[in-house]
């Protein structure tokens, strides 16, 4: 009895030719070059990390962690610590939304060189030019704030503005600015045109187009993003305390710095819990907006 080949196994033939076509087959090389090469450049060792004295000092160190400082005070300034690095976080991503949001239009191709409107308009150049620089603005100015790291601009704040949760706030909100502009971006770029270019007929205005038009289309995904976001802030505000931007960041150098281990295990509790609850919060969030 003679098998005959099915579409499906025809497909997976295909798709296997395909997979060990030459192009693959020079990216898959370059991709173990590059992985070799940085084996090679990051010094990587399990010896050494996990052999030897290594491992000894490792668990040194860990046994002193223990137990964790629950005295009473302590446990008050880490409850306000938490507070702290909690509002960092959320004020330095509502920030970032009114950033991102304030440039993600002018910097989305889509919305600013192409519909009904945009077509009514070729025939005045200055119009067609001020789009452009409007959107080339838009465009480095996103660019900027999501390049240069969060620590960077918490530097540069800490010694303009001074310590405290205010620079590391404004470093958080000035970056994931950036980050979600990008994001939302990606969101606008595949809004549907229609719905715009239907009110653009109806004679509808720019805030008509906006609440109407576009933000119904976009609104579900920014906010997965935002809340995503969030969730990396918490941890970011974090390591912007070693850079005296406060919260439990700065906390953790203290104790680190001055060898108290046991407020650092209780610091590190502190850590998790915070990270653990806001991951619970936006996930039950992102649930009830799916």
């Amino acid at each position: 009895m003679v098998h005959t080949p099915t579409r499906a196994t025809g497909h997976a033939g295909a798709k296997r030719r395909d997979l060990l076509s030459p192009p693959n087959l020079i990216f898959l090389a370059g991709f173990l070059i590059l992985m070799a090469w940085s084996y090679v450049g990051t010094e990587f060792s399990l010896r050494g990390l996990l052999g030897g004295e290594s491992a000894s000092q490792i668990l040194t160190y860990t046994k002193r962690l223990f137990p964790p400082d629950l005295s009473k005070d302590f446990l008050l300034k880490t409850g306000y610590w938490i507070l702290e690095t909690f509002a960092m976080s959320f004020l330095g991503t509502i920030l970032a939304v009114l950033i991102a949001f304030s440039l993600v239009f002018l910097s989305s191709r889509n919305l600013m060189f192409a519909g009904l409107l945009f077509e009514m308009e070729r025939h005045r150049p200055w119009v067609r030019a001020l789009r452009t620089a409007l959107y080339l603005i838009a465009k480095a100015t996103l660019n900027l704030l999501r390049t240069v790291p969060h620590l960077v601009w918490a530097l540069i704040l800490v010694f303009a503005i001074g310590l405290g949760p205010f620079p590391g706030m404004l470093a958080l909100g000035i970056h994931t600015g950036g980050v979600l502009g990008r994001l939302f971006g990606e969101v606008m770029e595949n809004v549907e045109t229609q719905p715009i270019e239907a009110l653009q007929a109806t004679g509808a205005g720019r805030l008509q187009i906006l609440f109407y038009g576009i933000l119904p289309q976009v609104l579900p995904e920014c906010v997965a993003y935002t809340l995503y976001r969030w969730e990396v802030n918490i941890r970011e505000a974090v390591i912007l305390g070693y850079v005296g931007a406060g919260g439990l960041g700065q906390q953790i150098q203290i104790a680190i710095s001055l060898f108290l281990e046991h407020r650092l295990l209780t610091l590190i509790i502190a850590i998790y819990l915070i990270v653990t609850a806001v991951d619970a919060l936006s996930a039950s969030i992102r649930s009830r907006i799916a």
